[in-house]
C-alpha cells in the first residue's frame, strides 16, 4: 500500500493538484480548469477538483506501476474559502469526492485529516516551505498574508478589485490608463503632462485614435483579468523611463511594502528575522518593482528577507495536509 497526501490549489483560472509521500516527494500532478465556486458555480468547481485529482493520482499510480494509492490526508485551497459558509460548501465536495466512481484511489480519510483553506495560506507555505513568514501576492489582484510560529494570522488586502487589490496588476492597468485619459484630456498634472501611455494603448489595441479606447474597455466579456493583462503596458513604459508609469510603479511598491510593513508587525517580534515570499505576475515586471519593493520593505522593516517561491501552492496544500496529519498521528 502506498500512503500519500493530497494537495490542492484551486483559482479562478486554473485547478492544480499534487500527490506527495510521507517524505514530501512529489508522486503525481494534475490540472483541470478554475474551480472558484463564488464565479464558475458549484458544479463547475466540483468538476475541476475531481479532475484535478483524477490525473494526479493516475499519475502517481503509473510512476509507481501500482492500480491505487491510498489518500490518508487531503488539503484544499481554493480562493474564496474566508468564511465559515465557504468552508462548509467545500466540505461538501469532499463528500463528494469520497464517493466518486472516476477516481483512482482508496480513500483512508479521517475528518480529522481534511484540511480547507483559502489559496493565501497555501501560497505561503509552498513558497516558504513552512507555514511561518509572509506572502505578498501580487498578481491580477493582491493580498498580503502572514503566519507565526503560533499560528496567529493577519491579512491585509484581498478586497478584490472594486475595494481593493492595490498594487496588483489590475490596479497598475488601471492607474496607466487613467492616466493615458488624463493625458488625452489634458487634465494631467503638469509636470507630469508629458507621457508615452496614451500611444502604447493606442498602438496595442491598433486604434485609429485613442478615444476608441473604450470600445475595448467596456466590450461584452472584458473583466479583471482582462484589463490586469494590460499591467505589462505601463510596466514597459517605466522601465523605458516614462515618468507617469514610473510614478505608479513607485505608488504600487510603496502601497505593497506598507502592506507588507503592517502584517510584520502584526506577527512577528520586533527583533525576528521574517522570510517574505513574493508570487505573482507583478513581481516579474522589467520595471525592477521586485528589487524597488526589496529595498522600502527593508527600510520599513530591517529584519525582512525576500524571497522567491520554494515550491508552489499546490505543493504547500499537500504539505499543509502532511504536516496537519502529522499532528494527528
Amino acid at each position: 500500500m502506498t500512503s500519500c497526501i493530497i494537495g490542492i490549489d484551486g483559482g479562478a483560472s486554473k485547478t492544480l493538484c499534487v500527490v506527495i509521500n510521507h517524505q514530501g516527494q512529489v508522486l503525481g500532478r494534475g490540472e483541470a480548469e478554475a474551480s472558484n465556486y463564488h464565479t464558475v458555480g458549484l458544479n463547475t468547481a466540483f468538476a475541476s477538483i475531481e479532475s484535478a485529482i483524477r490525473l494526479a493520482t493516475q499519475d502517481a499510480s503509473a510512476k509507481l506501476s501500482i492500480e491505487s494509492v491510498t489518500v490518508e490526508a487531503i488539503c484544499l485551497g481554493l480562493a474564496g474559502v474566508g468564511r465559515p459558509r465557504d468552508r462548509e460548501v467545500v466540505q461538501g465536495f469532499v463528500q463528494q469526492l469520497l464517493s466518486s466512481q472516476t477516481i483512482p484511489v482508496t480513500w483512508a480519510l479521517l475528518p480529522s485529516n481534511v484540511v480547507i483553506c483559502d489559496d493565501a495560506l497555501i501560497a505561503l507555505v509552498g513558497g516558504v516551505g513552512k507555514p511561518v513568514g509572509v506572502v505578498a501576492i501580487a498578481g491580477t489582484g493582491s493580498i498580503i498574508f502572514g503566519r507565526n510560529a503560533q499560528g496567529n494570522t493577519k491579512r491585509v488586502g484581498g478586497w478584490g478589485h472594486i475595494l481593493g487589490d492595490v498594487g496588483s496588476a489590475y490596479h497598475i492597468a488601471v492607474s496607466g490608463l487613467r492616466a493615458a485619459i488624463n493625458a488625452y484630456d489634458g487634465c494631467a498634472v503638469t509636470s507630469l503632462r508629458a507621457t508615452s501611455l496614451q500611444e502604447r494603448f493606442t498602438t496595442h489595441f491598433n486604434l485609429s485614435n485613442f478615444n476608441y479606447i473604450t470600445d475595448i474597455i467596456y466590450q461584452p466579456g472584458w473583466g479583471v483579468k482582462e484589463i490586469a493583462s494590460l499591467a505589462p503596458i505601463v510596466d514597459q513604459a517605466a522601465a523605458e523611463g516614462d515618468q507617469v508609469a514610473l510614478s505608479i510603479i513607485e505608488d504600487t511598491v510603496n502601497q505593497l511594502a506598507r502592506a507588507t510593513q503592517v502584517v510584520i508587525e502584526s506577527v512577528f517580534p520586533s527583533d525576528s528575522e521574517c522570510e517574505v515570499v513574493t508570487t505573482g505576475s507583478v513581481w516579474h515586471g522589467l520595471s525592477s518593482i521586485r528589487h524597488r519593493f526589496e529595498s522600502s520593505l527593508v527600510m520599513l522593516s530591517p529584519n525582512a528577507k525576500v524571497i522567491w517561491p520554494r515550491h508552489e501552492p499546490a505543493y504547500g496544500a499537500g504539505l499543509l495536509g502532511l504536516l496537519n496529519l502529522g499532528k494527528r498521528q
